[in-house]
């Protein structure tokens, strides 16, 4: 009795904590500029990849879902989407391409909830659910609401000009309720795509010594952050989702929000 009740426990454990290895995992939802002067179709990549250390990719199965929240409307992106293979600098893996359409002025919310993804060295899944966000005209407008995942990162600072230098403040959410001590590991992109070969770029630097650069959410879901040099950088909210299992084994349902810093001028 006393074994089966350890056993219990541990997978109870396992589905709250996925090993370490799962968490360097980043879904990308990836477009060079954020900052938009121009209507038109706007191309993004999605892919599941280290672009911190330029590693390893993972292969991306069919999407559930892909949209862009605009001024409080959301539309559905899924015919928008076109498989393609992501080079990275040691592995090709499969990805996506898709297109959003960017008209008025105004905040452009994208997120997408990637099928589960089976880490076979941990023998769990991971899911990410991504947001990122472009802008037309300087007009903020959605940038401070949710869009109604199952768990997301809300930004207290506007995500598409972020000083560097500053600090950047998120709060993680769990069906709209707040994670207190949620585990966010932060991922700076040193390595960004080619959009025209579908390729890892040079990095531009290299991990930390030590492993990943945590921070924990205070009791109230708050996290803050100081970035220290301008380009994109990703927050991953570690299975703070309501889903734990996944065709039988432990689900690591994370939520992920990149944003982009600029150098003062």
């Amino acid at each position: 009795m006393r074994t089966l009740l350890l056993l219990a426990g541990l997978y109870a454990l396992a589905l709250l904590f996925p090993p370490t290895p799962a968490w360097a995992h980043f879904q990308l939802i990836y477009t060079p500029q954020v900052n938009l002067t121009k209507a038109g179709p706007v191309p993004v990549r999605l892919i599941f990849w280290h672009p911190f250390e330029n590693g390893h990719a993972m292969d991306m199965g069919p999407p559930e879902a892909f949209f862009v929240v605009h001024k409080g409307q959301r539309t559905d992106l899924m015919d928008t989407l076109s498989p393609i293979t992501f080079h990275g600098a040691g592995n090709d893996a499969k990805a996506y391409a898709a297109k959003v359409p960017v008209k008025r002025n105004g905040d452009y919310v994208l997120a997408v909830v990637p099928a589960p993804y089976y880490e076979a060295s941990e023998d769990i899944y991971i899911q990410q659910l991504a947001k990122s966000l472009l802008n037309k005209g300087g007009v903020p407008t959605d940038w401070a609401e949710p869009v109604g995942l199952p768990t997301e990162i809300l930004p207290l600072n506007k995500p598409t000009n972020v000083l560097a230098g500053s600090t950047f403040t998120g709060r993680v959410l769990a069906e709209g309720r707040p994670v207190a001590g949620a585990e966010i590991e932060v991922e700076f992109m040193a390595a960004e795509p080619d959009m025209a070969t579908d390729a890892a770029g040079a990095p531009t630097a290299e991990p930390m010594p030590g492993g990943s650069v945590v921070v924990l959410s205070d009791a109230n879901g708050y996290f803050t952050f100081g970035i220290p040099r301008a380009g994109f950088w990703g927050f991953a909210a570690l299975g703070t989702g309501p889903v734990t299992e996944h065709n039988g084994k432990p689900l690591s349902q994370d939520a992920v929000l990149w944003i982009r810093a600029f150098d003062v001028r």
